[in-house]
This record gives C-alpha cells, sequence and structure tokens, in this order.
C-alpha cells in the first residue's frame, strides 16, 4: 500500500515494454506481440536457436532466464522454442528503461552472433551488475 511498491510496479511495467519493444525492433518475435505485464515471452522459431540454447547461452554471460515452451511449440518440453525473461529483479536493482534497451541489445547479439560477441556481451553484463549492485541487506 505505499507509494514506492506502486512506483516500483510502475517501472517494473515500463522496464517489460521497453525490453519487448527492443527486442522487436531487433527480429526477435514476442508471444502476443508485447507485453501487459512483468513478463516477456521469446519466440525463437526461425532464428536458428531453442529455448534451451539461449537459456544456456545467456547463462554463460551472467543473464539468467528460463525457456519455456510457446503456443504451438512443436520442440520437446526439455528443449522449448521460447524463453521467459522477467524484469522484477532488474528493476529491484534499480535499472530503468534505457538499461532494458542496451539488455535487449545484449540478448539480441546473444541470438544472432553469439560466437563473435559473447567476450562482449559478457563485458558489458559484468558492467550493469556492477553499476546495479544487489542490495542483499
Amino acid at each position: 500500500m505505499q507509494p514506492e511498491f506502486k512506483e516500483y510496479q510502475q517501472q517494473v511495467l515500463k522496464n517489460a515494454q521497453v525490453l519487448s519493444d527492443t527486442l522487436q525492433s531487433k527480429g526477435i518475435k514476442i508471444v502476443s506481440g508485447g507485453t501487459d505485464n512483468h513478463l516477456v515471452l521469446l519466440d525463437l522459431r526461425g532464428t536458428g536457436i531453442t529455448g534451451l540454447e539461449l537459456e544456456q547461452r545467456l547463462a554463460s554471460v551472467g543473464i539468467i532466464t528460463n525457456k519455456n515452451a510457446i503456443p504451438f511449440d512443436k520442440e520437446k518440453k526439455n528443449i522449448t522454442s521460447g524463453v521467459r525473461l522477467g524484469t522484477p529483479a532488474l528493476t529491484s536493482r534499480g535499472m530503468k528503461e534505457h538499461d532494458m534497451e542496451q539488455i535487449g541489445e545484449l540478448i539480441a547479439l546473444t541470438i544472432f552472433n553469439f560466437e563473435e560477441k559473447k567476450e562482449y556481451i559478457k563485458e558489458m553484463v559484468g558492467i550493469l551488475c556492477k553499476t546495479y549492485p544487489l542490495d542483499i541487506r
């Protein structure tokens, strides 16, 4: 009921919408065409990468996600054609819209240009994490 929580929830939503828009601008399909909540579900069909592979690539550069089945998914449940992204943890760290644009770009590089850009992606994730450290009180 505190005003701070309402502001936080509004920022979570703004962050998810910017992340979704950024990914779409990079040619990545979003299930339902966008988001109205804290989640963004990527449809990876046509990118040449599965949900499992993207989950593993992202984990190797410090971005934690979950593979996720998408509507009419033809992949096995342990492989999937989708990845689910959420913005509450990023928002809790203090990240804003411009950070979501950068994260969207890093995710797109991970999908389309991973081998050539892996070290760059890892470095940029490290900078974001140092800029917005976890508050573990």
